[in-house]
């Protein structure tokens, strides 16, 4: 299991893209949509083949009929650095080890890209929607592989929750992820071109 990329919600898409432009101080791209839940996004290209998305419901969108992804149907305020993703090679393999409620692998497609995303029947992740939400890719396309290089690099994720030992236990030793003990929440610590940021 491999961290693959970042998710920031916001009640609306312009809102997360300017609170991720605003921390990190760099553009982002043009995404899509994701008809299967009625939702669109926003992209920005990292180092070392991750990538960060702002995402958010599409007020043009049908209604998807089924919860959204990333707990997004009850998503309120500010927005915010809420999920991260991490890839697998066989996602339902990796479904039979984990607890029960990161959800049923739901085949997905966005242009010329295709993958596999566990989601749970309420949209919400185990340990308060900050277990990692898990994603398998089909053929060797990528998103990071598309996007322009914005000078950015993770260079640690830090998982607070109140078991965070527990959430360690369960996921293991994972390059650039650190868990710590607090009130649920996530913050990302990035190099750019204008030197050290914080995305929470």
């Amino acid at each position: 299991m491999l961290l693959d990329h970042l998710a920031v919600a916001g009640e609306t898409l312009e809102e997360a893209s300017a609170h991720v432009e605003q921390a990190l101080g760099v553009p982002l791209q043009d995404g899509g949509k994701h008809e299967r839940f009625g939702t669109y996004n926003r992209l920005l290209g990292l180092r070392d083949g991750l990538y960060l998305e702002a995402i958010a419901i599409d007020p043009q969108a049908p209604n998807p009929q089924r919860t959204r992804w990333f707990d997004l149907d009850r998503f309120k305020g500010a927005p915010r650095l809420t999920n991260w993703i991490c890839r697998v090679p066989d996602i339902s393999a990796s479904l039979t080890v984990f607890p029960d409620g990161i959800g049923h692998p739901i085949d997905l497609a966005r242009g010329a890209l295709s993958w596999q995303m566990a989601v749970p029947p309420n949209g919400r992740l185990p340990f308060d929607n900050l277990f990692p939400a898990l994603i398998q890719w089909h053929g060797d396309l990528h998103p990071a592989n598309m996007l322009q290089d914005s000078g950015c690099r993770l260079r640690r994720l830090v998982v607070f929750h109140p078991d965070a030992l527990e959430l360690a236990r369960l996921l293991g030793e994972m390059d650039a992820v650190v868990f710590d003990t607090g009130p649920a929440a996530l913050r990302a610590e990035f190099e750019t071109p204008h030197g050290k940021r914080v995305l929470e």
